[in-house]
């Protein structure tokens, strides 16, 4: 079912980018690199599933799960430029400023932000949702995106460097960084299909611990595993002065503390009468990656 959405999610990703011209091909050429340079989908499919759970249609959710998919895409290319973490692999294939030049992949990331705004609020949005539920899901966007989220996880992650941070310093970063995106999934899905109150309280509470567990787990698999494996260089949190779980706690108990909030997620899907069978085995298969 996993890879079958997978498959699905990227043929309708492509179906949003604008056509190709020779005033803007290369831009686009730019932010198609980037977008389907593979990877987990893992926020797309949690749309998806949290809509099918909630009773809505994986056709409706599927232009937030790409909006979602689009704002993931651009975090990563600008994660990536010179002036933030400098990296030259992303999923085992050159960054896009390595092949498209920092300025081309600057404004690619900056498309991919937009778009995923026009593709929520697109006339196939509407028609499939409606007004109300496209505008709920922009506000959902904007906020998890934004300074009081993801960006805001960035800045305190780039302040962090080369000083010695908290455990509790870095929960409130990754909540910002990683976790309100994967949050704003599980919103998104309930959101599609029209959940109840109940069902987006365990949606949410499944979403914030699969989301730190899968921060503990990246912070693992930066000392543990290798850059074939990875698809992105081993060892950058060090290089970078980074605190991280696997620094500060030992690989041990971030594999212990990782698999105890797994388990807490899963039990947070028994309040849905549908079968949660997918998201639960998601949940453990994310624990388990080996990137």
């Amino acid at each position: 079912m996993m890879s079958e959405n997978k498959l699905n999610i990227e043929r309708e990703l492509l179906s949003y980018l604008p056509e190709k011209n020779e005033l803007i091909g290369n831009l686009v050429s730019s932010m198609e690199y980037s977008l389907m340079a593979g990877g987990k989908r893992v926020r797309p499919m949690l749309v998806l599933e949290f809509a099918k759970l909630c009773g809505g249609s994986e056709e409706a959710a599927m232009p937030f799960a790409c909006a979602l998919e689009m704002i993931h895409t651009y975090s990563l290319i600008h994660d990536d430029l010179p002036c933030m973490d400098n990296d030259d692999l992303r999923r085992g294939k050159p960054t896009n400023h390595k092949v498209y030049g920092e300025s081309c992949a600057l404004l690619a990331g900056s498309g991919l932000l937009t778009l995923a705004f026009e593709t929520v609020l697109s006339d196939k949005s509407v028609r499939l949702n409606s007004t109300e539920k496209c505008l709920a899901a922009a506000k959902v966007l904007a906020e998890s995106a934004g300074a009081q989220g993801m960006l805001g996880g960035q800045i305190i992650d780039l302040e962090s460097e080369g000083k010695q941070v908290t455990v509790e310093h870095l929960k409130i970063m990754d909540a910002k960084k990683t976790g309100a995106l994967i949050i704003a999934a599980a919103k998104l899905g309930c959101i599609s299909a029209g959940a109840s109150e109940d069902e987006i309280k365990a949606a949410i509470s499944y979403a914030e611990d699969i989301g730190l567990a899968f921060q503990i787990v990246d912070d693992v698999l930066d000392v543990t595993s290798s850059t074939e494996e990875l698809g992105k260089p081993v060892g950058s949190d060090n290089e970078n002065e980074k605190s991280t779980y696997a620094a500060l706690l030992g690989v041990d108990e971030c594999k212990r503390i990782s698999a105890e909030l797994t388990d807490h997620a899963v039990n947070a899907l028994s309040v849905f009468e549908r079968d949660t069978t997918t998201l639960r085995e998601f949940a453990y298969y994310l624990l388990k990656r080996s990137n």
